[in-house]
């Protein structure tokens, strides 16, 4: 079995920061591609960012020059800063990651989420 969790979200004013970890754990061999999604109320789940093993990123156009993806391959973690937050960011935030597990599966796997709020 591979967790991941995510935490670091809260109530932020606008235009303020936030920076979200997502710690995997488990059977874990390799953590391939991982991301962050984003679900606001009513909408549908969405790509915030992603970050490849060899730290190839890809972001939304939305948060391009305001968010930051990174991760630690050898910690099993991944980040995502978040500066100069607006209104519109407020959302559930997901990590999400292929891992290759010890018998050599390769699965997606989602945390459970964490809230960011937005506002003043």
């Amino acid at each position: 079995q591979v967790q991941l969790v995510e935490s670091g979200g809260g109530l932020v004013q606008p235009g303020g920061s936030l920076r979200l970890s997502c710690a995997a754990s488990g059977s874990i061999l390799s953590i391939r591609a991982t991301g962050w999604f984003r679900q606001a109320p009513g909408k549908e789940r969405e790509l915030v960012a992603a970050i490849t093993s060899g730290g190839i990123t890809n972001y939304a156009n939305y948060v391009k020059g305001r968010f930051t993806v990174s991760r630690d391959n050898a910690k099993n973690m991944m980040y995502l800063q978040m500066n100069g937050l607006k209104s519109e960011d407020t959302a559930v935030y997901y990590c999400n990651a292929e891992v290759v597990t010890t018998n050599y599966y390769a699965i997606h796997y989602w945390g459970k989420g964490t809230l960011v709020t937005v506002s003043s």
